[in-house]
């Protein structure tokens, strides 16, 4: 599916059991499907900037780089990243950004008894003018969820310290 437009969403902001968390999701707009969304990534907050960096690496240097997602260790039930290509919110163990002339290849890596495998997920544009945009929409994203992170954690303490005064 070819991609017109990409776009960062925020599905939901929580605060729950002492931590602030958020979930994102990488949406592209095709005119193949009617111009509506369609989400293909979601993630944590801990997931943007790395991807951001190791998409603009592979890019650049032209060497295929691989991105291990660590999950969390106090809940097998919580992911970091899933992605809605294949099915719905399968979750990621590792994603292998593989660089073409004029594309990026994202695939999730599997480690299975019998070996490792790779699915092809989608493809993102290797021109600089989209390298840039997506840089440029990272950074700010980023700095906006971790800015609604810190002022959840804000009001998170306010409300305990009223609550116990």
């Amino acid at each position: 599916m070819p991609i017109d437009s990409i776009n960062l969403d925020l599905a939901s902001a929580d605060y729950f059991d002492g931590r602030a968390s958020l979930w994102a999701a990488l949406e592209i707009r095709s005119s193949v499907s009617d111009d509506s969304p369609t989400a293909i990534l979601g993630f944590d907050e801990t997931f943007l900037r790395p991807f951001a960096r190791a998409l603009i690496e592979a890019a650049t240097t032209r060497a295929a780089f691989r991105m291990t997602i660590l999950q969390e260790t106090r809940g097998s039930d919580r992911f970091r990243v899933v992605e809605y290509v294949t099915g719905l919110g399968k979750a990621l163990e590792e994603l292998v950004l593989q660089p073409f002339d004029n594309v990026v290849l994202i695939s999730a890596a599997t480690h299975k008894a019998g070996g490792n495998s790779e699915e092809s997920l989608f493809q993102l544009p290797r021109t600089d003018s989209f390298l840039r945009a997506f840089a440029r929409i990272a950074y700010v994203a980023d700095r906006s969820l971790r800015d609604l992170l810190a002022d959840m954690e804000r009001l998170a303490r306010r409300r305990n310290s009223s609550a116990t005064a």
